[in-house]
């Protein structure tokens, strides 16, 4: 019994330490909006009838085509940092929600950014130097991840 109870707590510890890995602001990644529509430079939002459940987490998508795409390759769509904002991981390590209006695709990948209150942090990552706050992040979303 109590091993079954152990393994019990560490299969649903681990379940939700990958939900706490990503933003699931209204319930699902990117506020709902579609992430393959990003790759063709648009932000929609998604459709409830088009959703899917990948590593513990809910995505929307604005059409059937979306969501089959999705489901083919579902890593090249999941946007880096969790669906955080991508200035904020790499300038101090923060998670912090995002305008999913509010993206950028840099190699193959997407980014996404707080813009709100006057403050577009698209503009302050591509002002301030993509490349290098890019480096951070990655380095930061990699201590973030372990803490978890």
């Amino acid at each position: 019994m109590n091993k079954i109870l152990i393994t019990l707590l560490l299969v649903s510890s681990s379940l939700f330490s990958q939900k706490s890995e990503y933003n699931t602001k209204k319930g699902f990644v990117a506020e709902g909006y579609d992430v393959v529509s990003y790759f063709n430079n648009k932000a929609e939002k998604g459709d409830k009838k088009f959703t899917t459940t990948y590593d513990g987490v809910q995505f929307k998508f604005s059409s059937k085509e979306n969501l089959e795409t999705f489901t083919k390759s579902p890593k090249k769509y999941i946007p880096a940092y969790g669906g955080y904002c991508a200035y904020a991981i790499g300038l101090k390590g923060e998670k912090v929600s995002i305008n999913p209006k509010t993206f950028e695709i840099r190699e193959g990948r997407l980014y996404l950014f707080y813009n709100a209150w006057g403050t577009n942090t698209l503009k302050l990552w591509q002002k301030e130097g993509a490349e290098q706050l890019k480096q951070k992040a990655d380095k930061n979303w990699k201590k973030i991840v372990s803490k978890q």
